[in-house]
Parts: C-alpha cells; sequence; structure tokens
C-alpha cells in the first residue's frame, strides 16, 4: 500500500496485471491499456476530449439506461451529440431503427445498465464507425472481442477490484489526438507514453486487479465465468418466471443483464419493504432497487457465489408463499 510507484516492486506488478487482462481478454497488440483514475464518470469528459476535434464535430449515443443517459449529457459539453437511439429502460431498440450519423466521430452505448438490468448481448453493429463501451458494470464477466471496438472503459470496483483505478483499453491510432483544452491527466497520450505512471496510480487497487486476474485464468478464464454467470442467472430469473406473477422482471427477455436482476412485487410496494427487511435479517443486504426505479435489485457480479444467488431463491419462494 505505501510501495512508490516508481520502483522495481511495482512497476513489476502493473506489469504483470496489465499482461494478465491482455491474456484474458485476447487484447490485440495495437491496443494500450491504460491504468486510470476518477471512474468511468470521467471517462465520459475524456472519450470527447480526445476523438473530437471542434464543439461542431458529431457523436453517437445509443441510450439505453441511466449511466448511457449521463455519458450523452457530459459529451454535449464538447461535441455535437447525436442520440441514435433511445430504449424504454427495459430494452435495446432494434438496430434497424438506430439513426446513426455518417459523420459520427464514434459511436457510444454501455454494455450494461446496473440499474435497469439490460444488457446487450452481442456489441452494437456500427460498420466502420469507432466503437466506444462502458463495461464497467460486466467487465470480464464474458468473452469479449476487443478488436471490434475504438475504446472499452471500465470501473475496477464491480468485478475486478476495489474502487480506485479505471481500466481504458485504447487502439493505438486513437491517441494523440486530445482537444487543445483537454487537461494533462485526461489525454490518452499522457498515460500511454509513461505507462500508466504519470502521476502516483491507485496502487493497491491495481495490485488487487492483479490478483483476481491470476484468480481468472486459474479459474477457466472468461469463458468458464461466463459459463458460471449465465447459471446463476438463470436460476433467479427461473424463480422471477415460475412465480405466477407475484414477482416480475421489467426487463425485456433478450437483454436481460447477468449481472443485475431487477424484480418488483406488482401486488404491493408494502411487500417489496418487507421483502428488503425480511431478506436483510437473513443476511442479504443491498436488494433495494435504485430509487429511480424501485422495486428490488440483485447484483450478482463475478464474485457473487452460486450458493448466495441459491439462498436468494430459496427465500424468494418462502416469501411468495407465505404472502401470494
Amino acid at each position: 500500500m505505501e510501495m512508490s510507484h516508481r520502483g522495481k516492486e511495482f512497476q513489476s506488478i502493473i506489469a504483470k496485471t496489465e499482461g494478465n487482462l491482455r491474456t484474458l481478454l485476447g487484447v490485440p497488440d495495437n491496443y494500450k491499456v491504460l491504468f486510470a483514475q476518477g471512474g468511468a464518470s470521467t471517462q465520459f469528459s475524456c472519450v470527447p476530449l480526445n476523438l473530437t476535434r471542434t464543439e461542431s464535430d458529431v457523436v453517437d449515443y445509443i441510450i439505453t439506461g441511466s449511466w448511457s443517459k449521463k455519458a450523452a449529457a457530459e459529451a454535449k459539453r464538447y461535441a455535437k451529440v447525436n442520440v441514435a437511439a433511445t430504449g424504454d429502460n427495459a430494452s435495446v431498440p432494434p438496430a434497424g431503427t438506430w439513426g446513426l450519423s455518417d459523420e459520427a466521430k464514434y459511436v457510444h452505448y454501455c454494455d450494461n445498465e446496473t440499474i435497469q438490468g439490460v444488457e446487450f448481448q452481442v456489441p452494437p453493429a456500427v460498420g466502420d464507425k469507432v466503437l466506444v463501451a462502458d463495461m464497467s458494470s460486466n467487465f470480464c464477466s464474458k468473452p469479449v472481442d476487443v478488436s471490434k471496438f475504438g475504446i472499452i472503459y471500465a470501473g475496477a470496483q464491480k468485478n475486478i477490484g476495489p474502487a480506485g483505478v479505471t481500466i481504458v483499453i485504447v487502439r493505438e491510432d486513437l491517441i494523440g489526438n486530445a482537444r487543445d483544452i483537454t487537461p494533462t491527466m485526461l489525454d490518452y497520450k499522457t498515460l500511454a507514453d509513461e505507462n500508466s505512471l504519470y502521476n502516483t496510480p491507485p496502487c493497491w487497487s491495481i495490485y488487487m486487479c492483479g490478483l483476481v486476474f491470476e484468480k481468472m485464468i486459474e479459474d477457466g478464464g472468461l469463458s468458464a465465468i461466463y459459463k458460471h454467470n449465465k447459471s446463476k442467472a438463470g436460476i433467479l430469473y427461473d424463480i422471477i418466471d415460475q412465480s405466477n406473477g407475484f414477482y416480475q422482471c421489467p426487463t425485456e427477455h433478450s437483454v436481460r443483464s447477468l449481472m443485475n436482476v431487477p424484480f418488483t412485487i406488482p401486488k404491493s410496494a408494502d411487500l417489496e419493504k418487507l421483502f428488503i427487511e425480511e431478506a436483510s435479517k437473513k443476511g442479504m443486504v443491498q436488494l433495494k432497487g435504485h430509487r429511480s426505479v424501485g422495486g428490488m435489485r440483485a447484483s450478482i457480479y463475478n464474485s457473487m457465489p452460486h450458493d448466495g444467488v441459491v439462498a436468494l431463491t430459496e427465500f424468494m419462494l418462502e416469501f411468495a408463499e407465505k404472502h401470494a
């Protein structure tokens, strides 16, 4: 926790961490892996600052929930945002209805919306346009073809380590073109040129991410992790779908998230409150849905064990039987 980031010990740690991440995701050689700070919310600014030249440049945003909406709002400070598609907070609009701009500098989307529980099953097809993905909440939960993207960014805190480090995977040809107004620390070139060591990085968080990457490789890589996550989510969604309407999931079936499972008890808001209280007494906490949507939400990231999901579903069955 107190190592100098200039020392050979930490430099070997960050190099190994990057190497293991490259192995996990199969990151091509023409991509840089950056360890940034400021969370994904800072990347909402970094992306337009690095990929546009003037405020009149057009950028496309696909909005499917709260985080992509926030990203688009921030981008409007630096570029002309074209909202190419807007979901209803429970689905992804059909690709044929998207209004992508011919002149767009990039197309941005959020791969998994934590609040709405909407997850893209495959990346958007945008032709030769630069595709930018916020993968903060499902990073390293499944295999990803990095070559389809110009930039992937993700906060560490959901699946790979403590808060404090943000992973940015960026194609090399997109580096070095930042706007003149770009702060030094928001210019991808600054981090790329200095191997993420321009200033003191979040050393402890990077070290912990490195340990997680090692464990992921030992456990069979992202294909095995994806299989495990599908199994966990399937158990939970089955209980919801087979509850004869006692529980409901508002998310369209084809885009249901493997990471965040929102559900409600349509019968009564009071029952939802009671559900959260009784679950907490059994050690199952943070099941309250986001304040903007209500209901309940079970976040079942990589580290949530199979037995944890089973325990939740057993409680759900008991609760439904008691209050049907």
